[in-house]
């Protein structure tokens, strides 16, 4: 007897990338244009993008589809950015000669990049089943009787005073 296996609402595949040479700031904002966004459209953002961080940003969305087809054997297809985030990394330092042999330190800041992507044809499979038993009467919801919101502004209990 062959026995099916539950598929896991819960996964995830991740890339990391450590000490790439650049500013959280600016990593950030290039960031907030995929995030949340299909696998399939992200990389064309990215490439279209004139900016330095697209690069090794584009590279870790590759990794993180390489990793989801690789390890979990996910369709690129139904790949989702769920998460993605930029933290600071540790300032690279460097001394520079300046005029009567003194020495300036320079600090190259660096930033550590996580993409997550998550695959949505399972929530999908999810809510066709939930649909399907709430259809059928395996699922009821028990009804909560009305609760009454009280306004402190529109009572004048709070602003009355002069």
């Amino acid at each position: 007897m062959i026995k099916k296996r539950k598929k896991n609402l819960s996964t995830e595949v991740y890339a990391l990338g450590q000490h790439i040479c650049m500013s959280a700031r600016k990593a950030r904002r290039r960031i907030d244009q995929i995030r949340r966004r299909s696998y399939e459209e992200s990389p064309m953002i990215l490439e279209l993008m004139p900016y330095r961080a697209c690069y090794p940003i584009l590279k870790l969305v590759y990794s993180a589809a390489a990793n989801a087809s690789h390890n979990m054997s996910l369709n690129r297809a139904n790949l989702v950015i769920s998460k993605a985030e930029v933290n600071e990394g540790t300032a690279v330092k460097r001394l520079k000669p300046r005029a009567r042999g003194r020495s300036y330190l320079i600090k190259r800041p660096t930033c550590h990049i996580t993409i997550v992507l998550k695959d949505i044809s399972l929530y999908k499979e999810f809510e066709e089943y939930m649909v399907y038993s709430k259809k059928s009467g395996l699922i009821t919801k028990k009804k909560n009787k009305n609760r009454t919101c009280h306004d402190t502004y529109s009572s004048g209990g709070l602003w009355d005073k002069k």
